[in-house]
């Protein structure tokens, strides 16, 4: 299983990602400059990681939506390849157009960091195989831009077809419909803003993250 993590000035997230991702499902992890056009070759997955690239200027995630390697990214995207984003990863997805809505400003306008409830909306996916269904589990997030929004219309789609994977089980950032990640239209894009790769042993509080890490070894390997 061959992975990489794409980084970006101002990432913070990159190496606990490409830790969780090798530690877990044993893939050989390479790390991915923006300015690259071109990724790794036969890649099994691509992680857009969390932090506060380009310092959130403009919009959180805008500017690294545009880099080089996005395009790349897209391109895997478009073929099948799983493309995980967590947090700041997220909402570079949704600038590039790889997953619908935004990540607004928290509600309350305060920087939220705790661990939180998560409900699992949908156990099909390759990311989340290895949960049950309205199973709640426990991931910490860590985020100010965080409170994701669409219009009802994508919201009902969404919702209808499946794409909504987690949902959080108490009040945390305004998100629309309690919404904590979402799969394209494919199944092969997640972008949630809890982090997983900060919660895969008992050392950091819990593993309710590892599964998903997990669940992509049978899935893909």
């Amino acid at each position: 299983m061959r992975a990489a993590v794409i980084q970006f000035p101002g990432s913070n997230c990159d190496r606990d990602m490409a830790v969780a991702i090798s530690e877990v499902t044993g893939a050989q992890t390479s790390l991915v400059w923006h300015r690259e056009t071109e990724l790794p070759a036969n890649l099994d997955l691509i992680a857009v990681p969390g932090g506060f690239s380009y310092g959130d200027y403009l919009r959180s995630g805008a500017m690294a939506a545009r880099s080089p390697v996005m395009q790349a990214v897209i391109a895997a995207a478009g073929r099948g390849v799983p493309v995980l984003g967590v947090c700041n990863g997220f909402q570079i997805l949704t600038e590039a157009g790889l997953l619908p809505g935004a990540l607004m400003r928290n509600a309350g306008i305060r920087f939220v960091c705790r661990e939180v409830k998560l409900t699992v909306e949908n156990s099909q996916s390759i990311f989340t195989s290895r949960y049950q269904e309205g199973e709640e589990i426990t991931i910490p997030v860590a985020h100010h831009d965080g409170n994701y929004f669409a219009d009802k219309a994508t919201l009902d789609r969404i919702e209808g077809e499946g794409q909504v994977a987690f949902r959080y089980a108490e009040k945390v950032n305004g998100s629309a419909r309690n919404i904590a990640g979402i799969l394209n239209d494919a199944g092969n894009v997640l972008g949630m803003m809890p982090h997983p790769e900060r919660m895969i042993e008992a050392v950091q509080g819990g593993s309710d993250g590892r599964r998903l890490f997990e669940g992509l070894i049978r899935e893909i390997a």
